[in-house]
């Protein structure tokens, strides 16, 4: 008999705690519920984030960039009266102050390369006006080898009264390749000004003169005037 109370009671709490516990089941639910709507509301409500992570903006390249120089005999472009080197003497200058570049290449494509070339120029004593052409050059060529082609550019520019000016060129080179496996290290793009021997003799020799040169040097003070 104390069996049977036993067994009855057994089922009596079985039945008070199982309605409990569905009861809190499914209020978790509903709260589970109601904080994904109200996630998802929140969600709907914000602006649109943008990606951590920018896509790429091309597919990377077959291989390497070509190597981009300045040829340092031609680097400048010094006009010398007389052929003195004096600063009475000079003419019109120039110098290739720097190059930027970025090529793109795949499979079996040609190489492109986009550069920007600064120049900076300037006017001396014996510079004849204010507008002047200067004459400069892009070759490709094998690196420390021979040349594959060489193009020759014009670059007007008015001094529009000043003794100095910064002009910046934009060109595209294209080069050709000889199959999948030629990569950009393979080749080498030289700059310079079309200069003369005796200018290029100048700029080996390690003499320069700035771009400004011809300016008015400044008087100077009575303090370091010489006594008389």
């Amino acid at each position: 008999m104390r069996r049977v109370f036993t067994a009855l009671a057994a089922l009596s709490i079985a039945a008070s705690v199982l309605p409990v516990a569905a009861e809190a089941q499914t209020s978790q639910r509903q709260r589970e519920r109601g904080g994904q709507q109200q996630q998802a509301s929140g969600e709907d409500a914000a602006p649109s984030r943008a990606p951590r992570i920018a896509p790429l903006r091309r597919r990377a390249n077959a291989g390497p960039c070509p190597y981009v120089k300045i040829l340092y005999d031609a680097a400048r472009y010094v006009e010398l009266e007389g052929g003195r080197a004096a600063v009475a003497n000079v003419g019109y200058t120039g110098e290739i102050e720097g190059i930027s570049s970025d090529c793109e290449y795949r499979e079996a494509d040609p190489i492109r390369v986009d550069m920007d070339v600064l120049f900076n120029l300037g006017r001396g004593p014996q510079a004849t006006g204010e507008q002047r052409t200067y004459r400069y050059w892009i070759a490709v060529t094998e690196r420390n080898n021979a040349i594959l082609s060489k193009e020759y550019f014009d670059l007007p520019v008015n001094f529009e009264g000043q003794r100095t000016a910064s002009v910046t060129e934009k060109r595209t080179i294209v080069i050709p390749r000889a199959g999948i496996e030629t990569s950009g290290s393979n080749f080498e793009i030289l700059v310079g000004f079309d200069v003369t021997p005796e200018m290029a003799e100048f700029n080996r020799s390690g003499s320069r003169f700035r771009v400004n040169a011809g300016t008015t040097p400044a008087a100077p003070s009575p303090a370091s005037a010489p006594s008389q």
